[in-house]
């Protein structure tokens, strides 16, 4: 239209009319747009500002017992105490309890009586990684190494040729503990796990991505330089054992009791010129264990008593007396409930268990156009819109989900409405391309309404994953949404 040319009045209703009919249209959709598009300056400067903290915990808690440790180190300085030295809760309280150091139960009492329920996020802490075989040490080419034994859904090729630390404890022939770390420091060594050379790899390349490098194959190089005494067998492999005996005390028989995993010895870094997006180890499921740790911190006398639950083992099953099948998170809301009610009654217990709601705090694939051939571009989760909710995950016909109530799945998409948190729904892949479980089916069985929420992730159970700030921001606003409104 010209420059000068301006509406009629007779044109200017029908002109009106007809926007009025297109923003009635737009309500119809079922629209998720980027948050960097449609959100302000002041929630990008929150988003990058939280991401800071997130990275520290990334980097200080990369194994479950280090994240417990650190987890318990700031709670402590917000008043948080172990519920073990406290006969009586009330509201206001901030309690904690450790799960053997590789879970952890946290809570802030609420004024309504236990018999009500409990507000609870639950993650896992856990991640994909190398453990130690029982007797992993040998020498071989006159070079040490260790044997591993891979945890939890890895892609082996992917393991090699990284710089790799060692975390872990040792429980030594006294009964004493000692937890090592070493690969962290900048001066500190790393260790490595070697590949074939192209120029001799045509057969391993033959191979399908499964088999080119084998779970056997994953041996980490830890050392070349033997003892000094030249009639000594096994010298390399002595040179190792006399340097651990002198650093730390211990033999080889103590490694068989050890918990010793291999992660890799990288920062978590921002990615991109515009440091929109985090690289890290361990973004499943610490992108959501941390929001939902923060969202906690913020509660002081919640209307319900708010919970997270940091659970070990997910990736291997949620097995074991500290995966999330375990009945010692159970105990921590007995105690509660017990605590707060002046005794226990089992019918009471039981109903507030029924009237207990949780958010199962776990990780999606985000959308990668890249490999867009598994994913349904219709229902998948994008990076950069918001927390992903999941009315069921499992795989092939659902099998292994909870398939979440539509009252209660309604329910959650009220309050994030009401209080303008944007959210995002889709699948874990196509149909019958895959699939994944989370703890969500074992807090279901309990009686208590549960769905599976979380943040997009690129590369998943990639030795260095990557998350969008944005997603962390307003992942943590949801958390906080559902302890202080439901």
């Amino acid at each position: 239209m010209p420059k000068d040319k301006k509406l009629s009045s007779s044109e200017l209703p029908e002109k009106i009319a007809h926007k009025k009919s297109k923003d009635k249209y737009k309500d119809l959709l079922a629209e998720y747009p980027n948050l960097w598009v449609s959100r302000s300056g002041d929630d990008f400067d929150h988003a990058y500002a939280m991401s800071e903290e997130y990275k520290r915990f990334l980097d200080g808690g990369k194994t479950e017992r280090e994240f417990v440790s650190l987890t318990i180190e700031s709670a402590e300085q917000l008043g948080f105490v172990d519920v073990n030295t406290v006969s009586v809760l009330t509201p206001g309280m901030k309690v904690y309890q450790s799960v053997k150091d590789k879970g952890l139960m946290l809570a802030v009492i609420g004024r309504r009586p236990a018999v009500e329920g409990f507000n609870i996020l639950g993650a896992h802490i856990d991640s994909p990684r190398l453990d130690l075989k029982p007797n992993p040490l040998y020498e071989e080419s006159e070079m040490a190494f260790l044997k591993t034994h891979y945890y939890g859904g890895i892609k082996k090729y992917q393991w090699p040729t990284l710089p790799l630390s060692i975390h872990g404890l040792f429980v030594r022939r006294d009964g004493s503990k000692i937890q090592i770390t070493v690969g962290e420091k900048e001066d500190d060594p790393i260790f490595y796990i070697t590949d074939l050379l192209p120029h001799l790899g045509a057969e391993q390349m033959s191979k399908k991505a499964s088999e080119v490098i084998s779970g056997e194959d994953l041996n980490l190089l830890i050392g070349g330089r033997p003892i000094a005494d030249k009639d000594a067998s096994n010298r390399f492999k002595l040179g190792i054992l006399d340097y651990l005996h002198r650093e730390y005390g211990v033999v080889e028989k103590d490694f068989v009791s050890a918990e010793i995993e291999i992660v890799p010895a990288l920062k978590a870094r921002d990615v991109g010129f515009d440091r929109s997006f985090v690289a890290a180890y361990g973004h499943d499921d610490k992108v959501c264990s941390f929001p939902a740790l923060m969202a906690l911190f913020q509660q002081e006398r919640p209307e319900k008593t708010s919970v997270v639950m940091l659970s070990d083992k997910e990736e291997i099953g949620s097995n074991g007396n500290t995966g999330a099948q375990s009945r010692l998170y159970e105990n921590f809301l007995v105690e509660l409930f017990v605590k707060m009610s002046g005794g226990y009654d089992e019918l009471n217990y039981r109903k507030s268990i029924t009237a207990s709601k949780m958010l199962s705090a776990d990780v999606t694939n985000g959308y990668d156009p890249t490999f867009s051939s598994v994913s349904d571009p219709k229902n998948s989760a994008y990076m950069s819109r918001g927390i992903a909710m999941e009315k069921y995950v499992g795989s092939r016909g659902k099998y292994g989900t909870n398939d979440t109530n539509s009252e209660f799945f309604a329910e959650i998409l009220r309050a994030f409405e009401k209080n303008d948190i944007p959210w995002q729904t889709g699948e874990l892949g196509k149909i019958d391309a895959g699939g994944g479980g989370t703890i969500a089916v074992y807090m279901a069985q309990m009686g208590m309404e549960v769905i599976d929420c979380g943040v997009p992730v690129l590369s998943m159970h990639a030795p260095y994953e990557v998350i969008s700030k944005i997603d962390l921001y307003f992942t943590y606003l949801a958390y906080r949404v559902f302890l202080e409104n439901l």
